[in-house]
């Protein structure tokens, strides 16, 4: 029975790439066209795969039904939450879980630091889009397009002399993010707070929330809390493998369309 249900999930991925008949199932499996015939009704029987009229095979609507359930019902919170929680303990810092919803990046969690200097921050309120890491982050991976038309019609305000003053450094920041896969926010919101944040991902790839870990300067140096980095990285690749439901964390897409109108 196990080998059969193998058999049946290696025929999925093959016809991921497009429809295929019968004889080009049978040889991807590496059985005999009656066997690879058999898996194949049952699958159809199903709705996991379909049989078009001209005889092929493609993947059938209940399969996508199913993702697309599943996609729904994936809260990056609750699977965030307990590594959160673990992060703080580990450095006793605030740690912050953030989502992109239109043109506002929300917290949607904290964990408050166990150091009597703390930052203030509440679930549910919006962060300062041009300075705070997680914001950089979930901006940093959309589209060249649509990146550049945020970045053009937001607003700048001066928070300190390090928050960052136009449209164009925003930019040239988000790419520097895009490529290294981490940010921070070293005293461009409050002079005496920094963060530190990175990116979670789902199955695509793509960032789905942003954590991090934020500190008063009188607790800890930005150079102290840079040192965090690996650890902060270890537990976004954490969550965004339990988020996607891979033994691998998800790496970010690069199409080589998604940059093409860049100067």
């Amino acid at each position: 029975m196990s080998q059969s249900v193998e058999r049946a999930l290696g025929i999925l991925p093959l016809l991921a790439k497009g429809a295929a008949g019968l004889g080009e199932v049978a040889e991807e499996l590496g059985v005999h066209k009656s066997t690879a015939l058999r898996l194949l009704r049952t699958l159809h029987e199903h709705g996991f795969v379909y049989r078009q009229p001209d005889g092929r095979y493609r993947l059938g609507a209940q399969l996508f039904a199913l993702a697309a359930e599943a996609v729904e019902s994936l809260d990056v919170r609750t699977v965030a939450h307990p590594h959160l929680v673990e992060l703080n303990r580990l450095t006793g810092h605030t740690v912050h879980l953030a989502i992109h919803q239109d043109d506002e990046v929300v917290y949607i969690d904290k964990v408050e630091s166990r150091y009597p200097v703390r930052m203030y921050s509440r679930i549910g309120r919006p962060v300062p889009l041009t300075v705070a890491a997680v914001a950089k982050l979930l901006l940093a991976d959309l589209p060249e397009t649509e990146r550049r038309a945020l970045a053009e019609r937001i607003d700048y305000p001066r928070h300190t002399a390090r928050s960052t003053p136009d449209a164009q450094a925003f930019l040239r920041e988000l790419d520097r993010v895009r490529e290294q896969g981490w940010a921070t926010d070293l005293g461009g919101h409050e002079e005496s707070v920094n963060c530190l944040g990175a990116p979670v991902r789902g199955p695509d790839g793509r960032a789905v929330a942003a954590l991090s870990v934020s500190a008063p300067s009188v607790v800890v140096t930005a150079e102290g809390l840079l040192e965090l980095l690996p650890l902060v990285l270890r537990t976004a690749d954490t969550i965004s493998r339990e988020y996607s439901g891979s033994p691998h964390a998800p790496h970010a897409p690069h199409s080589p369309h998604d940059d093409e109108d860049t100067p």
